[in-house]
Order: structure tokens, then sequence, then C-alpha cells
């Protein structure tokens, strides 16, 4: 609030990014500028490393009219920087109220460059808990605008995908109340799907691309597709393309070349912003 601008001489941003558009602190830290340019106080930013691999970016770019808190600019999904570069392009971009400009300054990163592949020391929030969960987080958070549980209220969230109504391939779960998932989807009911907690050993993650061939499986399986997906999926996805492409029966593949004019388009303004090789 004002009041609160009021009592401080300068906003301090230090949070551990995950490298994806709907991860919240990407959105605090756009509303932490948008205050500043406010204001004008300054803001500086304690960079940290993009732990997806800071050179590789995918997915559909935000589309105008869906612009809730899990995706507030036009990037794409995996936007391939760290929080400061971002921060350099919000504001410079002119993507904060009314074209405000605030007064940044980011300290940036020692020895990092976009081809550093980072382990984060310290999980970024409960239900990311290791690095295998931070590697999956891009493919299955879509499965929060479907009738999936992605694992929340488990030991193992963001590594496994299900729900009651799948077909039981010898793998199940039962979400129940856990700290950061006081009242998980599916809550004591068990869930049948797909056990993802070897991800990394097996080789399935880390790669360059989001695997959407998870939800896209998950689908083709599930009975009761009318009830498939909810109103959240579209806001993930940025616009409503990505359930219709999968609704409509097109592969990974097909979809992933549905991306290539945003991201294109994104790289040039990007490019701009960057502080590290």
């Amino acid at each position: 609030t004002d009041a609160m601008l009021d009592l401080v001489d300068v906003l301090l941003f230090d949070m551990q990014d995950v490298g994806v558009r709907f991860y919240t602190y990407l959105s605090t830290l756009f509303y932490i500028l948008k205050a500043s340019g406010r204001s004008g106080k300054p803001v500086i930013v304690l960079d940290r490393p993009n732990p997806l691999n800071g050179c590789d970016m995918e997915g559909w770019v935000w589309e105008p009219g869906w612009e809730p808190f899990v995706g507030i600019v036009p990037i794409p999904i995996r936007h391939g920087m760290t929080l400061g570069e971002y921060a350099g392009m919000v504001n410079g971009e002119g993507w904060l109220a009314k074209g405000v400009k605030c007064d940044l300054k980011v300290i940036q990163c020692e020895n990092y460059t976009h081809a550093t592949m980072y382990e984060l020391p310290v999980i970024p929030s409960p239900n990311l808990p290791n690095m295998n969960s931070i590697y999956l987080y891009p493919s299955l958070c879509f499965a929060e605008g479907t009738v999936l549980s992605c694992g929340r209220g488990t030991e193992f969230p963001f590594q496994v995908l299900g729900a009651p109504k799948m077909p039981d391939s010898g793998f199940s779960f039962t979400p129940q109340p856990a700290f950061g998932a006081s009242n998980p989807k599916h809550n004591g009911v068990v869930c049948y799907g797909f056990d993802l907690r070897n991800a990394r050993a097996d080789g399935l993650v880390p790669k360059p691309e989001m695997n959407i061939g998870w939800i896209i499986d998950s689908y083709n399986a599930y009975p009761e597709k009318e009830s498939f997906f909810n109103g959240y999926f579209d806001t993930l996805a940025g616009s409503s393309t990505l359930r219709e492409q999968i609704i409509k029966g097109m592969t990974a593949e097909e979809i992933r070349a549905t991306w290539k004019e945003g991201l294109d388009q994104f790289k040039i303004i990007r490019a701009k912003y960057l502080l590290y090789d």
C-alpha cells in the first residue's frame, strides 16, 4: 500500500524463481516493480539462476485478455530468463501500468551463464521439494486445470499424475492434508495414474522441452472427457488454444509446432535484456 511504501527507502526483491510463467514469484516481482514506479522508491533485485536451463524457451506466449496472477505479461511458459532479466524487460518494454518506469537495479549472479544447470540449495516452496519436481513442474502444472491431481497432499508433489476415475495401471496414491496443501484435490480418495518419481533418474528430465504428452495421454484415457478440463486450464495456458488442440486430437509434436511464431517474436524482445552469456 502507499502508506507502507512511505515507510521504506528502497524495495528489495530476493526470491528464487523456477523459470516458468505461472510460478507466482514472477508476478509478485511485477507488482513490486509497479509499486516502485508509482511511489518513486527504487527497487533492487538480487538475481538468482534459472534452474530450468536459462536458454530454453517453450510454450504459448500469453495472449491479451488473459491477465491473471499466473500470467501477467506476454511471455512464454518457459521464458529462459532470470528474474533480474525479466525485471529489466518488464520495465524497459513499458509493461507496468500506463507505461510507468521504475528505478531498477539488478545485482547480477557471479559465474553464471544461460547454459548453467543450477541445482537449488533451498527448495523454493513446499510443493516443489526437490529438483525432480522442479524439472517436472512446467509439464505437470497443467494438471491443476484438469480433474487430475499432481500429487499435492502427498510426499511427492509435482511428481505424479492421477485421478480416481483414471484407469488402474498398477500405480495409485491418496492425497491427504499436508503442509502447503491443507485441502488437496481428491482429498482422501485413491487416484490412479502416472508415477514420475524417478523421472530424473530415468532421464525423462531435465529436457529442453516440456512434455505435454502426459496431459494428452491422460485426457485420452479419461472416461468422462467432458469433465476433464476446468476453467483454470485456459488461465494456465494463457489462452484456450491448448485445450482446443488436445480435444481436437493433435499430437504433442503438432502442438509444439504452433508455438514457433510467438516464440520467435519473444526472442527478439528477450535478447535486449539478457545479462548473461
